[in-house]
């Protein structure tokens, strides 16, 4: 193995401390992950002081149990790549504070790469899958956008989310019936146990490629008030139901004004069975491939920013090294 062959990546723009070490190919040697869900889960979502100290605390023992777990030492490595944005300030600052003063002691370059760039990337991790042009469907707990790739490395946005995240939906619904945080995995495992019998609204399904997701929250909020008595899994049931019928009609949509011929799911939403499903249906019919991440890289993780990273060095791209709350699809 050839050391300098490696990147490592830092991923720390919300709730989870994650380390990877990758080849240019997406190999992953390593990828450590220090989760934050007993210290949210007590608020219903993600507490940003609380975060940014967890970060602190972990991202030093992370790196050493990746660095150890892929047998390298820092000096040997190509680079070192971290999430300097979208995200939480105080979260990402940490990432990039630790990132930038390794790197001046290893003597090895730092590169600050877009999260959402991470996530496009995460479906090539251990082996190269998608093919162009293509679809993607970035859904996660901070952002629901659909795009199209004519190529590796451009990205144009065709739809976004107007207020929630498909991702903040799930967490906010899951509140409410107090299933815990984060709501995902708990709305889908109750999900699988009910039958959608409530008609929730699916809001602007028939226009255009954006996404809006507060009015069917709301909606299930209503209906919760006025009928205390129903059953839990019928709620996530039919709530998961109006998910997938936004999520699968709009891809869709994408697929056919774009004529791309592979479509790409990616984000903490990723790791639904049932979203995973109903894409798996709706690209069999359109005759589409899909691609899909393990479910191990479908939530943020270091690995997936180590890849990016390889994707900068290639482009020749040094963005400044400054946390960034806010930075679009579109841009490195």
């Amino acid at each position: 193995m050839a050391h300098e062959k490696l990147i490592l990546g830092i991923e720390s723009s919300c709730d989870d401390t994650s380390i990877g070490i990758v080849d240019r190919h997406g190999r992953v040697l390593a990828c450590e992950t220090a989760g934050q869900e007993i210290i949210h889960n007590q608020h219903g979502g993600v507490y940003p002081e609380y975060a940014s100290r967890a970060h602190a605390q972990s991202i030093y023992p992370a790196i050493d149990k990746a660095l150890a777990a892929a047998g390298v030492r820092g000096q040997d490595l190509r680079a070192i790549a971290v999430t300097r944005g979208p995200g939480l300030i105080g979260s990402l600052q940490v990432g990039i504070n630790a990132a930038a003063s390794l790197a001046l002691g290893w003597g090895i370059p730092v590169i600050g790469v877009n999260h959402l760039r991470g996530h496009l990337r995460s479906a090539d991790l251990e082996e190269a899958r998608v093919t162009y042009p293509a679809v993607v469907l970035l859904a996660s707990g901070g952002h629901t956008i659909l795009a199209h790739l004519p190529d590796r490395h451009d990205a144009i946005v065709l739809g976004r989310t107007r207020d929630d995240s498909v991702g903040e939906a799930y967490d906010k619904v899951a509140r409410m019936l107090g299933l815990g945080f984060p709501g995902g995995k708990a709305i889908d495992q109750r999900a699988a146990l009910g039958t959608a019998n409530i008609k929730f609204p699916r809001p602007i399904l028939q226009q255009g490629l954006d996404f809006s997701f507060s009015g069917l929250k709301s909606a299930v909020a209503r209906h919760i008030e006025s009928n205390p008595e129903i059953l839990v899994e019928d709620i996530c049931a039919s709530f998961v139901e109006a998910c997938l019928d936004i999520l699968v009609t709009k891809a869709e949509r994408a697929i056919e004004t774009t004529h791309a011929s592979c479509l790409v799911l990616v984000g903490g939403v990723a790791a639904s069975a049932q979203l995973r499903a109903g894409m798996a249906r709706m690209a069999e019919k359109n005759g589409v491939k899909l691609c899909l991440p393990p479910l191990k890289w479908s939530t943020d993780n270091g690995a997936m920013i180590a890849l990016a990273g390889w994707e900068y060095l290639e482009c020749g791209l040094a963005p400044e090294l400054v946390a960034t709350p806010r930075i679009p699809l579109s841009a490195f």
